[in-house]
């Protein structure tokens, strides 16, 4: 855990009443490299990726769906651009957390309304180092993409207790039959996972969502460095 993370939320002495329930256990994440490539690439991923129609489309529907006030986690922030400012845009409380230092800088900078964590997804399990409280919504763009397979269905268990009951997900996952594959990425190196969309589908479900839509694109980046691919975008709500 960084120095910075230390800093960045206050003691929470309630963590040891609420049991680890997602899968975490003694689980330590290796997430050798992953911060540091995007430490590198900066605003440059928004240079690469100018258009995010699914991204923006799935904000709309929690601004549209969301009372004004309402609490917004963006798992993965990144540069804040569009998601967190557009949340913020619309009357929203976003918290976001991203696991890049460099990220989390400017995101503070591009949306100074919204507060942001430098921090890893599983710092937010039950009695994890990371209290953030409960939200209305959770939007989790591409975050997920780069965890190896047997921590995802961990995360969404995670993203399924940091909803009030009936809150809703946002997510995106690139469809890929993959599990920590390693792909050159804007001058980097990163490790990404992901399914084939029935099988994400079945997954989402199995961690407690009810998926009330689903939307693909076809998106090829500005990037020749970045590959194209097949994005989904599932709009869901927790159960229970």
């Amino acid at each position: 855990m960084s120095n910075e993370l230390q800093h960045d939320h206050p003691d929470h002495p309630g963590h040891p009443a609420h049991p680890d329930h997602t899968g975490y256990g003694t689980l330590r994440p290796d997430r050798t490299g992953q911060a540091e490539a995007f430490d590198a690439i900066g605003s440059r991923y928004d240079e690469a990726f100018p258009h995010k129609e699914g991204q923006v489309a799935a904000t709309d529907w929690l601004v549209g769906a969301l009372a004004a006030g309402s609490r917004v986690l963006d798992l993965g922030c990144g540069t804040g651009l569009p998601t967190a400012r557009r949340l913020a845009e619309g009357g929203l409380d976003v918290v976001g957390v991203d696991l890049s230092a460099r990220m989390v800088a400017l995101a503070r900078e591009h949306v100074p309304e919204a507060s942001f964590h430098q921090a890893d997804l599983a710092d937010l399990r039950p009695g994890g180092p990371l209290d953030l409280g409960r939200f209305d919504a959770v939007t989790a763009f591409f975050s997920l993409l780069m965890l190896p397979r047997a921590e995802i269905p961990l995360a969404l268990r995670t993203i399924h207790h940091l909803l009030v009951p009936g809150g809703r997900l946002a997510l995106s996952m690139v469809e890929a039959d993959v599990d920590g594959f390693a792909i050159p990425f804007l001058g980097s190196t990163i490790r990404v996972s992901g399914y084939l969309r029935d099988d994400l589908r079945e997954v989402v479900d199995g961690a407690g969502f009810d998926v009330v839509d689903e939307t693909s694109y076809t998106y090829a980046p500005s990037s020749a460095d970045v590959p194209p691919e097949v994005q989904i975008f599932l709009r869901c709500t927790r159960r229970g």
